[in-house]
């Protein structure tokens, strides 16, 4: 499979911001997470991906095109579906001038789908943009986002707003839209438990700098949390069974946790010291703040 999208070391710099040398990929048929924490630069990101914003370094490609320095094509943006954190409609419009507002947009537009789409999620097509609630709208993005059949989806915290029955509607159009295995979705959101059920793999930046890239089955089902007292800390240590760079430790005031990349290999080492699987949001937690050895 080739890729969709391919940031390489991509450079924004602002007075009191830089984004600094992020590279990530999204692969056709993969759902990519993009995770970290507010002001971490994930919309810089976007916005330049989608060519909203000029940027001082590195390179975009799309769809196998590079726009170094440029805005996205035309014909590279009409292949994205998006939606953004806030509704970018105007207030006083209706659904129907959001419909012909696609159908001019969007060679591909398909009225029928956005009407389709519109009763799955029980918007009334006489509602005005400006009575519909957060939740609401970020259907609406949604629904316009995939009438007109994109290859790529890019979300900024799409399901933000939403009460979990409707978070795992949306969850699963995302799935059905990548019943297509030519499609691919980039994912920006800081609900962590909907990207551990539908992605394939996370990018975490913080403070404008990659921090990591992990397959969502690596950092859920293998890597682990030992909960250790300072003689099993310095155990755990001396037997060197991993990288000291793959470690990471946050102490409080009774013990000592340790994100272990695999605590398969740590039970058969040490079965005597409990280690708990993690999810992402306590992976992200020590990879942000633990202590590196």
């Amino acid at each position: 499979m080739s890729d969709i999208l391919n940031v390489n070391n991509l450079v924004k710099c602002y007075d009191q911001f830089t984004l600094d040398q992020v590279s990530f990929a999204v692969p056709e048929g993969s759902i990519v997470g993009f995770i970290g924490s507010n002001g971490a630069g994930k919309t810089t990101t976007i916005k330049a991906i989608l060519g909203l914003i000029s940027y001082d370094g590195g390179s975009i490609e799309l769809f196998s095109s590079s726009h170094k320095q440029d805005s996205a094509s035309v014909a590279a943006k009409q292949r994205i579906g998006v939606v953004f954190d806030t509704l970018p409609f105007p207030a006083d419009c209706q659904l129907s001038d959001i419909a012909a507002l696609g159908k001019a947009a969007y060679p591909n537009w398909d009225a029928g789908l956005f009407k389709q789409l519109l009763r799955t999620f029980q918007i009334e097509n006489t509602k005005h943009i400006k009575s519909l609630s957060r939740g609401m709208g970020m259907k609406l993005q949604l629904a316009f986002a995939l009438a007109h059949h994109p290859e790529l989806l890019i979300l900024d915290e799409a399901t933000a707003g939403l009460d979990p029955l409707a978070r795992e509607e949306v969850l699963e159009i995302l799935r059905n839209f990548m019943n297509d295995e030519h499609h691919g979705i980039l994912i920006s959101s800081h609900i962590t438990s909907d990207l551990e059920k539908i992605a394939d793999c996370v990018v975490c930046i913080d403070k404008g700098k990659h921090i990591f890239t992990k397959d969502i089955d690596e950092i859920c089902d293998i890597s682990g949390i030992a909960h250790c007292r300072a003689a099993e800390v310095e155990e755990l240590l001396q037997k060197e069974l991993f990288n000291p760079q793959s470690l990471r430790i946050i102490r409080s005031t009774y013990s000592t946790d340790i994100l272990v990349p695999d605590r398969i290999k740590l039970a058969q080492a040490m079965p005597s010291l409990a280690c708990d699987r993690t999810n992402l949001e306590d992976y992200m937690r020590f990879m942000l703040k633990g202590e590196i050895r």
